[in-house]
């Protein structure tokens, strides 16, 4: 199962790779994480690992397995019967703002029942985080510009 939203941001490429990147800072501008906790240090990269809480569900540890500067990132955490997969990536539009595409994608043995449990709150949440994304880069661009 995957679950998929797309919004654009007036904010640059750069403004909203820098605040999709600093994944500690999420819980302020999305309702959607309780806490993200980085279990490394430095920029993002392949291998980065953080605790993320997100509200009525168990803490999940999510693991950087594809990066591309300014273009977005996915991450991985498993779970009894399901692999979950977070895609964040991001386009230059021809006129200038970002096209923000977030995903979800469940896949495993479990992956049935589990997005039957919990598909409404991801489709919630995954709105929230677009939204959130959109105004985290543009309020960055603003105190940059």
């Amino acid at each position: 199962m995957t679950i998929e939203t797309t919004t654009t941001s007036s904010a640059s490429i750069a403004a909203t790779w820098a605040a999709l990147t600093d994944v500690s800072d999420w819980p302020r501008w999305t309702k959607s994480m309780t806490s993200v906790e980085r279990l490394d240090e430095g920029d993002l990269r392949v291998g980065s690992r953080a605790r993320v809480k997100q509200p009525g569900m168990p803490s999940m540890i999510w693991q950087v397995d594809d990066l591309r500067e300014n273009e977005g990132f996915s991450w991985v955490a498993t779970s009894i019967g399901v692999r979950v997969t977070g895609h964040h990536w991001l386009s230059r539009n021809p006129d200038g703002t970002t096209g923000i595409r977030l995903a979800v994608e469940q896949r495993g043995p479990l992956a049935g029942l589990v997005g039957a449990l919990t598909g409404a709150r991801t489709r919630r949440f995954i709105g929230m985080e677009a939204a959130g994304l959109k105004a985290a880069s543009e309020a960055y661009e603003s105190k940059a510009g």
